[in-house]
Formats: C-alpha cells, structure tokens, sequence
C-alpha cells in the first residue's frame, strides 16, 4: 500500500474511483484499472454494496430520487444498476497488484467488511453518506486498517463523533476528504480553502474528494494541503454508459489530472525564502554600482559618472545615496564596479 509512504514523503496520493463506469462489464473494469494505472494513478477503488446493503426495495415516494442525474430512480433500481459485482472483486483486486496499484473498495454494511477482510484489504473507505453511521464506522475501525473517510455534509460535530468512533477502537491511522456530495459539484460549492482548517480542527491528514469538472478544483486543493485525491473516472470508449457518467473524468482528461496535481505540488515547495542553486547562479544578473565615466581618484561621484546597470559586478545600488557628492578613493576605468571600500 502505497498510500502513507506517499503522504509521508509529502506527495499526493491519487484516488480513481471507478464507481459504476464498468457499465456491467468486466472487461470494461479491467480497462479502468490498466488506464489509471497508466496515467499515474496510485490506487483504483471500487464500492462493495448489494441494493439490499443500502436500502429497501420501496415504492413509496420517500424512495424516489428527484432532480438530478438520477430523477426518478427508486433508491433501489439505482443500486441495482450501479453495484459492482461482488463475484469480481477478487479479481479486480488481483487486477490491481498486477498493473502496480493499490485495490480499495467502500463497504456499506458489516457483511460487506467481512467480505472485504476475506479478500485481504489492506485499508477502507468510507463514504460521505455512511460517516454518520457510527456503528459501521466503529466496525470498518475494529478491523484495524487505515482509513480513508470522505466527510462531505458532515458538520463539525458529525466529522468529530466519526473520528471518535474510530479512536475508541484503537484506529488511529485516519485521513478524512473534503468532499462537496452534490452530482456533480458546482464551484462555488466546493469550499476548499477549509482545507487547511480543518487539518487544524481535527488533527489528521485532509484530502479533496472531487465530484465536479475538470481539475481546477484538484489543483487548488493541492495548493491548499491536500495530501489525497480521489476522482471518478470513466473510459474515453463514450458507448460505456452508466449512472455516474454524467460526473466522472475521462481517462484522456485523467491522465492529464494526475499531471497537474503532481505539479502542483512540485510548484508548492517549502515556505522558505532560501535561494534555489539556479537563482544562486542568476544573482551574477542582477544590477550594481559602476562607473560610466572615467573617475580619477579624489573626484566626486556623482548621477552622470555612476549608475545602477546590470550585471552584479559592483556593490548593490542601494549605496548610491551614500555615494553621491563623495570623493572617489581611487582611479576607476569606464565599466569598472565601484567598491565597498568607497564607503569606510
């Protein structure tokens, strides 16, 4: 698992979320795994539920969806048509440790856990919706396996009582996700400047789980802490349909996602003012002192026979003032840089 040795030596760990962008098939899956691989993703996750995990099979209006990429879906049918089956999952999983990822999956109830620890994960996630169900956050806790939790809705109580859970079980290896639950995230919703605060209020690692377009939001994260990203992602192959198409990445457009975060980071650096050894080598560019006249020793230095030019061969500018209307204390050549010694 590659993921605290990423965050510990302070880069981003990369989350592709398959979802339901298998569109029923597994080849279709075993593609998503090889591309995401391909385009530098470190980790391919999946979600472990059955309709029955998550809901009820109910007619009432309560359990219609309104609005939205799903309007009109019964919380069932949507289910239904978004699982994952579990039969795959060991083999995606072996997919995964083959293309040189890491396999991770959601569960959404005790079974799914035991399902999940007999396949040998190595960590969990947990979902936005799910946070608040303190006694699965509790089991996911128990099996002792870092986990990553998206908090999205969560108000600072909730995002507390969660980590709290899985304290009391002994599980201190968690890391929560900023996460905008809306399908897909609108821009002014996303709030990632809470990033940082957040990393305060909670003391734990922060990471941006990423429902909107493009990866402007991703690199703003990043900017703003972010040691995780997690985005959905789809093939290129737009015959492949399914429930989250309408908020997933294409492949083509994640690879150049995964480029841009990785940069990002590069570009943060540390917060020091401390020279780079080529800003070293370009201080020879800035400008100095020098004579633009010839000056015979004992004659008064003035705007027409020095000036501030380029290249850093004198002492700085900064000691014109002190220079001017001053004796010379010695001959200097057109060209030549005034020294310090003019100043003792």
């Amino acid at each position: 698992m590659k993921l605290f040795e990423k965050i510990n030596n302070n880069e981003v760990y990369v989350i592709a979320e398959m979802s339901a962008n298998h569109g029923g098939k597994i080849e279709n899956a075993y593609k998503i795994i090889e591309q995401a691989a391909k385009a530098g993703a470190d980790c391919v996750k999946i979600q472990t539920y059955t309709a029955d995990s998550l809901t009820i099979d109910c007619k009432d209006e309560a359990y219609t969806l309104k609005g939205g990429l799903w309007d009109g879906y019964s919380y069932y049918e949507l289910y239904q048509e978004g699982m994952t089956p579990w039969e795959w999952q060991a083999d995606l999983k072996k997919k995964c440790e083959e293309c040189g990822v890491d396999f991770l999956s959601t569960p959404f109830d005790n079974k799914g856990v035991d399902f999940l620890e007999g396949l040998g994960v190595e960590f969990y996630k947990i979902a936005s919706f799910e946070m608040i169900d303190i006694p699965l956050v509790r089991y996911i806790a128990s099996k002792q396996k870092p986990i990553i939790m998206s908090v999205g809705m969560g108000s600072e109580e909730e995002i507390s009582e969660a980590l709290e859970a899985c304290r009391k079980m002994g599980n201190n290896d968690v890391i929560i996700l900023k996460c905008c639950s809306r399908y897909p995230a609108k821009y002014e919703d996303m709030n990632v400047s809470v990033i940082p605060r957040m990393r305060e209020m909670f003391g734990v690692p922060v990471g941006l789980s990423d429902h909107s377009f493009g990866s402007l939001a991703d690199v703003v994260a990043v900017s703003l802490g972010a040691c995780v990203i997690e985005k959905h992602v789809m093939l290129d192959d737009e015959t492949v349909e399914s429930i989250d198409s309408g908020f997933s990445m294409k492949m083509s457009e994640f690879a150049q996602m995964v480029s841009d975060v990785r940069s990002a980071k590069v570009i943060m650096g540390r917060p020091t003012l401390k020279l780079t050894e080529d800003e070293e080598k370009g201080l020879c560019v800035r400008r100095s002192l020098v004579a633009v006249k010839p000056i015979k020793k004992g004659e008064i230095f003035t705007e027409e026979n020095i000036r501030s030019i380029r290249p850093a061969i004198g002492i700085k500018p900064k000691y014109m003032d002190a220079l001017l209307g001053k004796p010379s204390k010695k001959d200097y050549n057109f060209g030549e840089p005034i020294k310090m010694e003019e100043l003792d």
